[in-house]
C-alpha cells in the first residue's frame, strides 16, 4: 500500500493517496493524516496504525488509472549522499583531475559526502520534465533509492529519486558542486514512497536505468543496493546531525550507474528509473536556456 501524491480532473492540488490493489484512497477524507507533512511528523507505529485504519475504511477510492501521479513531496527538502557505491567513487575521480584524492578519502572515511539537493518547487514528479543545464557539456541522470525520513529520523518509505548531475562543472572543480546539483529541476522523485513495514529487507534490490534517445534504447544498466558503501542508518545519523527537519526530509543515497564518459544527456531524451518493489519513475529531459 504506497502512500502517494495525486491529481484528478475536478482537484486543484495534489493529496495525499493510499493506493489499495488498483485504486487511491484519499487519506485524510478517510481519517488519516492531512498531508504529506502531517504524515511524515508522525511516528512510524503511529502512521502505520492510521494508515492501516484508512486502508480497512471500506472507502472505494479511485481508479489509479484515473489519477495523476506527482512527486511525491510537500513541504520537506531533499539531500543527497555521494561516493556510496564503488563505482561513483571511480566515476567522480575521472571526470576530476584536480581531485582524485578526495573523492577516495571520502570513499574510505568514518564521515560521508552528504549535501544539500532540492527544494521542493525543484522537484519532479513522474511523466514530468527534469532538466540539464544550460551551461553545461556533460550531463547524467544518476539513479539512487531515496529514504523518506520522518521528524523523529526514522525511515518510513523509499522512492525512486534521479540526482541530476553536470559533470562538466564538477569536474572543473569540486567546490562547483553546488552549481553541478542544484538548479531548477534538478531532481526526481516518486512514483510514490512504498512503506518501510511493508518492503522487509531494503537490501539487494535491484536498480536499473534505462536513457532512450528518438525512442531507441541508447544505455541500459543495473546495480543493487547491496552495492552500498554504508548503511542508512548511518547516513540518517549524519545528515541529522545538528540538523532539524520538522516536517521529515528525502535522501538520496547515492549512484552505482553511471554512464560511460562518452555519454551526455540531450534535450528530448527519456530517463527511466526503476527499483524492484518500489517502481518506475520515468521522465522526458529538456535543456534550461
Amino acid at each position: 500500500m504506497p502512500l502517494c501524491l495525486y491529481k484528478t480532473s475536478d482537484a486543484a492540488g495534489p493529496r495525499l493517496g493510499l493506493i489499495v490493489d488498483d485504486r487511491v484512497i484519499g487519506v485524510a477524507a478517510a481519517g488519516g493524516p492531512q498531508s504529506l507533512a502531517d504524515a511524515m511528523t508522525m511516528s512510524s507505529d503511529d502512521l502505520r496504525t492510521r494508515l492501516d485504519a484508512v486502508a480497512q475504511s471500506g472507502g472505494e477510492g479511485i481508479p489509479l488509472s484515473a489519477v495523476t501521479l506527482c512527486a511525491p513531496i510537500d513541504r520537506q527538502e531533499v539531500w543527497a549522499a555521494g561516493v556510496t557505491y564503488l563505482r561513483s567513487r571511480d566515476a567522480r575521480m575521472e571526470e576530476s583531475v584536480s581531485a582524485k584524492s578526495a573523492y577516495d578519502l571520502v570513499y574510505e572515511a568514518d564521515r560521508p559526502e552528504i549535501f544539500f539537493k532540492a527544494t521542493p518547487n525543484r522537484v519532479t514528479g513522474p511523466g514530468e520534465e527534469i532538466a540539464i543545464r544550460g551551461d553545461s557539456t556533460w550531463d547524467v541522470p544518476e539513479p539512487e533509492l531515496a529514504l523518506a525520513i520522518n521528524r523523529d529520523g526514522e525511515i518510513i518509505g523509499y522512492t525512486v529519486g534521479n540526482d541530476m548531475s553536470s559533470r562538466s562543472i564538477e569536474g572543473e572543480n569540486p567546490l562547483y558542486l553546488p552549481q553541478a546539483k542544484m538548479y531548477a529541476k534538478c531532481a526526481g522523485l516518486g512514483p510514490s514512497i512504498t512503506l518501510a513495514w511493508e518492503m522487509g529487507d531494503i537490501r539487494g534490490k535491484a536498480i536499473r536505468l534505462i536513457i532512450r534517445r528518438n525512442g531507441e534504447i541508447l544505455f541500459d544498466d543495473a546495480t543493487s543496493t547491496s552495492q552500498i558503501h554504508r548503511t542508512f542508518d548511518d547516513l540518517v545519523k549524519y545528515l541529522r546531525t545538528h540538523n532539524d527537519f520538522p516536517q521529515g526530509v528525502f535522501l538520496m543515497t547515492g549512484t552505482g550507474i553511471i554512464p560511460p564518459s562518452e555519454f551526455t544527456l540531450e534535450q528530448g531524451d527519456d530517463v527511466e528509473i526503476i527499483i524492484d518493489k518500489i517502481g518506475s519513475l520515468r521522465q522526458p529531459v529538456i535543456r534550461l536556456a
